[in-house]
């Protein structure tokens, strides 16, 4: 069962509280997909990711490193498919095992939505035209995981 949530945070603030929230309610293994325009906040979501799950490093984009490795609660990797050909390359030689134990966090994953694994949280997020703190976030639990679709239900009831 797919579960969606839209959501409109005002800041940088609310929207890494948001993914605070869903990181406090994610276990391995699990993949968060994001995808949206440059400068939309898939970054920021992450960091509010990470901080949910223990990760007390600084987050920053790993456009030009193949992935981020930090340790929280559960591991956590953070891949930006920017340049998709190596991530792709990646996933397909055997990267993919990595995420078997881990909590991913991948932005512009429909550059590789083909090479990722079936069940993820994806996340779409959108500037709002005129507002530039405001967000438009949209969360679609995909692929059957009783897990993704547990911490979006939560989510979105704020429990």
């Amino acid at each position: 069962m797919a579960v969606e949530v839209r959501l409109t945070t005002h800041s940088e603030e609310e929207t890494e509280a948001l993914a605070e929230a869903l990181g406090l309610r994610l276990s391995a293994p699990a993949l968060i997909a994001l995808d949206g325009d440059l400068g939309a906040g898939k970054t920021c979501f992450v960091r509010g990711l990470a901080r949910g799950l223990g990760v007390k490093e600084p987050i920053s984009s790993p456009t030009y490193s193949l992935m981020a490795q930090y340790r929280g609660r559960v591991p956590f990797l953070h891949m930006d498919a920017w340049m998709e050909g190596r991530e792709r390359a990646f996933l397909m030689d055997g990267g993919s095992e990595l995420l078997v134990d881990a909590v991913c966090a991948v932005e512009w994953a429909a550059k590789v939505s083909d090479v990722l694994p079936a069940a993820r949280i994806e996340v779409r997020l959108r500037a709002v035209p005129g507002a530039p703190e405001e967000r438009l976030i949209e969360l679609r639990s995909v692929g059957g995981d009783a897990g993704l679709d547990h911490a979006l239900q939560e989510l979105d009831q704020g429990g």
